[in-house]
């Protein structure tokens, strides 16, 4: 195989997978949008985690929804729980790293906000202790996952899961659902920023 073909591959696999994913659970997305509309109207805040490049995501989006999008719009309350290695540190070191989104979960969440944890395996142990903290405290939960789902899945109340277990492809479908997302949430809380 040449490297073009090798590139071609992986693309029209991406664009499989994306196409696959949304024409099977489009609804659900829509639906998790309004949750997440539901959440910020009233008043609530996005907790989002994971681990590695999730974590990467998780602070993507909640720079698009704290800063902007494609509108202008007011700010959205969406915080990332990768960001402070202080804190991450700490809990890892004095506790567990199971607990180190689960610790920012109840120090942080307020019932009616929303916990989002993304996991590309469905099996990362700390999102799913985060998803549970977050279930205790009354919050909504969010997860993304691969494959079956596993078992950060099965801890949230909503969950989007990419049908692949290869992790790059699954990063590519996550990142694509929460653009996705951060659209249609403004499109929801501020349609007359579409007019025209």
């Amino acid at each position: 195989m040449s490297p073009l073909e090798r590139l071609k591959r992986m693309v029209e696999e991406s664009i499989r997978l994306k196409d696959q994913f949304f024409g099977e659970q489009g609804e659900k997305v829509l639906a998790t949008a309004r949750l997440l509309v539901e959440v910020f109207q009233a008043g609530g805040k996005v907790l989002i985690f994971g681990n590695g490049g999730s974590a990467a995501d998780a602070q993507h989006l909640a720079a698009e929804f704290v800063n902007r999008f494609q509108v202008e719009r007011p700010p959205l309350a969406a915080l990332a729980l990768t960001t402070d290695t202080s804190i991450l540190t700490a809990v890892a070191n004095d506790y567990d790293f199971k607990q180190v989104f689960a610790k920012q979960v109840r120090a942080l969440g307020r019932p009616g906000d929303l916990a989002w944890g993304i996991s590309t395996s469905g099996n990362s142990p700390n999102v799913v202790a985060g998803l549970d903290t977050a279930r205790e405290l009354s919050m909504k939960t969010l997860a993304l996952s691969g494959g079956d789902g596993g078992p950060v899945a099965a801890a949230a109340e909503m969950a989007l899961t990419v049908p692949s277990r290869n992790t790059p492809r699954v990063q590519e479908v996550h990142i694509t659902i929460g653009h996705v997302l951060c659209d249609l949430v403004d499109f929801l809380l501020f349609p007359e920023k579409f007019e025209g």
